[in-house]
């Protein structure tokens, strides 16, 4: 069966500079890594390289001597506040970083705005070699699959990317089915983690878990082999996971390996089902 290749998301260790994060994966064992330049929240962290010339030069030749490839950069907030030329800088940083995708989110509650926002973006992705991976967030714009679809579908050019995240797909509306009906070529990587099953009522707690305190593979509910499954084999795999209290508990010597084996044991899991569904 195929292997996929994993990466380590951003998420997952954002104490630590991409340089840093670089010798995480070789160190560990993960084949490529997702970086932030970007803060998701104006209280959290971000290496913003395309700020930073020298930086970006340094965290490049460092690249040019690992076997780690850079795979998706983020985040991008297309909100009512979008202007693309704006983003040139971290377009132009991505693409020198070696990137394939950037992660979106659609934060605009106009629909029609947020569309046309999310189409402009993905030509300016598309002009950069980058995809723009809309990534359905349950309290978003675009709070699952189906508002993904119909948002990615209205764009053109081969930049359009839907980015599937066991957490939010499992916490949405989304099913298996809408997973499926994704067309292959918008698929660019997903993103894999645990969590506890029911979701909580509280949108604030399903907030601060997706944030902080996420679950390994398999220590959770989630139907991540039937989710991965859903999608096309060999489609490559982003461990985001935050959960510090494990994290330091553990130490990152335990953790990062631990997160790596349980995430590849999804792939083997899904491509089973795989397999059973072509006998």
């Amino acid at each position: 069966m195929t292997t996929a290749p994993v990466g380590l998301a951003a998420l997952t260790v954002l104490d630590i500079d991409p340089i840093g994060q670089i010798e995480y994966a070789e160190k560990y064992g993960f084949d490529t890594v997702g970086l932030r330049l970007v803060p998701a929240t104006p209280t959290t962290a971000a290496y913003r390289l395309h700020e930073q010339p020298e930086q970006l030069k340094k965290v490049r030749e460092r690249l040019a001597d690992s076997p780690v490839s850079v795979f998706d950069v983020e985040i991008t907030r297309l909100n009512e506040d979008y202007r693309s030329q704006d983003f040139r800088p971290f377009l132009e940083a991505a693409q020198a970083l070696g990137a394939r995708a950037v992660l979106v989110s659609g934060d605009d509650t106009d629909a029609s705005r947020l569309v046309d926002s999310y189409a402009d973006f993905a030509q300016k992705c598309a002009e950069h070699g980058l995809a723009a991976s809309l990534e359905p967030m349950p309290w978003t714009a675009v709070p699952n699959v189906k508002r993904a679809l119909e948002v990615v579908g209205q764009a053109d050019g081969p930049a359009r990317s839907i980015l599937v995240d066991t957490l939010h797909t499992g916490r949405s509306t989304t099913t298996l089915e809408d997973l499926k009906s994704i067309p292959t070529e918008w698929i660019h990587y997903i993103q894999v983690c645990d969590a506890p099953v029911p979701t909580p009522e509280d949108m604030d707690e399903v907030i601060r878990q997706a944030r902080e305190e996420r679950l390994p593979a398999g220590d959770g509910g989630l139907d991540l082999a039937g989710m991965v499954a859903a999608l096309p084999a060999g489609t490559p795999l982003s461990v985001e996971l935050p959960n510090e209290p494990r994290r330091q508990r553990l130490g990152d010597d335990a953790w990062l390996p631990l997160l790596l084996e349980k995430t590849k044991a999804v792939e083997e899991a899904a491509n089973a089902l795989r397999a059973e569904a072509t006998l």
